[in-house]
């Protein structure tokens, strides 16, 4: 990266400018890494809330429903 080095803090727009100083295919392969931790981080937030749900669920703070009786709630 021209030899910038990242300090601990950078605001959105000093990272979009330096991402622009970086050349095409490196500025492809941080799409991919960030897509790919993206990705990640939101299969570890669903695996959380997956895991709550469950633990309400045994402790009978929830029931099962059907899909028509979730939108007719919502819609209620």
């Amino acid at each position: 990266m021209n030899g910038h080095i990242l300090p601990a803090m950078k605001t959105f727009a000093q990272v979009l400018d330096l991402a622009g100083e970086l050349g095409v295919e490196e500025q492809e392969s941080l799409v991919e890494v960030l897509q790919r931790r993206l990705a990640e981080r939101r299969r570890e937030a669903l695996l959380v809330a997956v895991a709550s749900a469950r633990r309400e669920f045994r402790r009978g703070h929830c029931r099962p429903a059907t899909p028509k009786e979730i939108v007719e709630h919502i819609l209620a």
